[in-house]
């Protein structure tokens, strides 16, 4: 064992820059949900990555962007705590997307000599001679913030492109040391935040236009019927304002029930079993400001405004 290596790299970035895609690719297999719609991931989520002669765990990381409210605020706590405690760093920046201040501003919260990369992704939505610009760009944007030590790598998570290729320049950087998780999960995450996630990807898709920041959901209830063919669960979607729940119901209950059967599919595929979904939507007032409501909602860190 002496030649094994572990630890853990955080992938951050700007909202919506294709972090929790890329986790899914390195992992290979869904552990976080993904969307098209920023702000998606608002848990840092563990993929554990193993491998002969080592271990990775990858952190999916929200999206830093400037904060609005109590939410905001640690969710880019988060990150930064993510960031100082990892091994190495992945920064997301999109091939089809200009680099901005929220990019730098990142790039600067990496500390001393820690292993950076930053890596482009999307590039199987640009040119070739675009992507030949964009890392041209990138590779000035490294030497203009004193990051010239950063490796860019160019990949398309979604189609798989490098993928192989920045794991393997990712491992080089793990500290030798014994694997630090059970070698046969893929994820460290609680069921019960999966199922809850799941779900809000299902609102999400569903309610975008309508609400795009306003949902969060928890699990009240979940067990495995007597011969463990049927999943019973019971979840909570929490709402801001008396409208928002009107909005989530839709006509004759019509999007509550797209909103479940999505959800439904979807953790029917992870628990490889029937489920029996049942979601219930309550106000809670402006959840997004107030820090004990966060608190209760599962972000128990302390949150300040």
């Amino acid at each position: 064992m002496s030649d094994f290596k572990a630890g853990f790299v955080a992938i951050v970035g700007r909202p919506n820059t294709g972090k929790s895609t890329l986790v899914n690719a390195l992992v290979g297999t869904k552990i976080v949900i993904t969307s098209h719609h920023p702000n998606t991931t608002r848990n840092p989520m563990r993929g554990v990555i193993n491998k002969e002669n080592f271990q990775m765990i990858v952190v999916d990381t929200p999206g830093m962007h400037k904060p609005k409210n109590a939410l905001g605020n640690r969710l880019n706590s988060m990150v930064s705590e993510n960031i100082d405690s990892t091994d190495a760093v992945v920064i997301c920046m999109p091939a089809n997307e200009d680099i901005g201040a929220g990019d730098e501003y990142i790039a600067k919260q990496v500390k001393g000599q820690m292993p950076i990369f930053l890596v482009v992704t999307k590039v199987d939505t640009v040119s070739k001679s675009d992507l030949a610009a964009k890392l041209v760009k990138v590779s000035e944007f490294t030497e203009r913030i004193n990051l010239s030590r950063a490796e860019i790598v160019p990949i398309s998570a979604k189609n798989l492109d490098q993928t192989d290729l920045l794991l393997d320049l990712l491992s080089q950087k793990l500290p030798d040391s014994p694997a630090l998780y059970p070698t046969d999960i893929t994820t460290d995450q609680a069921e019960e935040l999966m199922f809850a996630d799941l779900i809000r990807e299902a609102a999400i898709e569903e309610l975008y236009e309508e609400l795009p920041h306003s949902v969060m959901v928890t699990i009240d209830e979940m067990s495995e019927r007597e011969g463990g063919k049927i999943f019973d669960i019971n979840a909570t979607l929490h709402v801001e304002r008396d409208s928002q729940k009107g909005i989530i119901i839709g006509p004759q209950g019509s999007k509550l029930k797209a909103i479940g059967t999505l959800a439904r599919k979807s953790i029917e595929n992870l628990v490889g079993m029937q489920v029996f979904l049942q979601i219930h939507v309550k106000v809670s007032k402006e959840w997004q400001k107030d820090p004990k409501l966060l608190a209760r909602l599962g972000f128990t860190d302390s949150l300040s405004d």
